[in-house]
């Protein structure tokens, strides 16, 4: 009877020893899964629509997974706010101008955004100062101004909806300069999604999909085809300056 017990006790061990090994060759093995899964995905060219950027004013680059975009903020369109004697001075009298001109105002900017987007990450309010950058190479705000509503500054907006004052020259409004009542690409925004004027190339009509922050999913003129996620200026006009913002938020590709 004493042998029969040790051994059921010496096969209990053995079962026990191999039950062990294999809950760690489970365990390795599902350690190794989580581990590729959570490996960011590294893009290996630039978005296509990065083409139609200002290359005058713009350097845009690869950096792992992330994009990023050097600008001196110098738009290639004219602006009364380049100042008398530039080639690219508009003359604009009823614009009430502030103070800055372009050739004596810091604009270069760097922004840095994901080069595929988190789209099942949260939504993240815009702040203050530069939201994204245009195509042409200059900086775009929201619909505030110096912590107020964009009304108060409403009078020193230009005709393509910017103005510079604080900081950069920077678009709030529809910048028609490159993109008025069309489908054209207005920019990129920090959450690395593209901004496009506010009709849709897929139907060449307003979208009527969007969603509070003008976003919605379809074939865009640098996607060959393929749906992509993307924003466009909400067909609305704003207050009382007669034009559209060019985004308010909140950012989907966080």
């Amino acid at each position: 009877m004493k042998k029969e017990v040790r051994v059921n006790k010496n096969f209990m061990t053995i079962v026990m020893g191999v039950a062990l090994l294999l809950m760690a060759i489970v365990a390795c093995s599902s350690d190794s899964v989580d581990e590729v899964g959570l490996e960011e995905e590294v893009a290996t060219e630039l978005h296509a629509a990065f083409s139609a950027f200002n290359s005058d004013a713009t350097t845009i680059y690869l950096d792992g997974s992330n994009v990023v975009i050097e600008t001196t903020g110098l738009p290639d369109h004219e602006t009364v706010y380049w100042g008398e004697g530039n080639s690219l001075y508009k003359e604009e009298p009823d614009v009430d101008r502030t103070p800055s001109i372009m050739s004596s105002n810091n604009n270069a900017t760097t922004i840095t955004v994901d080069a595929t987007p988190n789209l099942t990450g949260n939504t993240v309010a815009t702040q203050l100062n530069t939201i994204g950058i245009a195509v042409s190479g200059a900086s775009i705000f929201n619909d505030q101004e110096g912590g107020g509503p964009l009304n108060q500054a409403a009078a020193s907006l230009d005709w393509t909806g910017a103005h510079i004052g604080p900081g950069v020259y920077h678009y709030h409004l529809e910048p028609k300069a490159f993109t008025d009542d069309d489908e054209k690409l207005v920019g990129i925004l920090l959450d690395g999604v593209f901004l496009y004027g506010r009709k849709c190339t897929s139907t060449g009509a307003y979208p009527t999909d969007l969603d509070a922050s003008g976003r919605h999913t379809t074939a865009t003129q640098y996607t060959d085809g393929e749906e992509e996620y993307h924003y466009h200026i909400i067909n609305e006009l704003y207050s009382t300056t007669g034009s559209y913002l060019a985004f308010a938020g909140p950012y989907q590709g966080y």
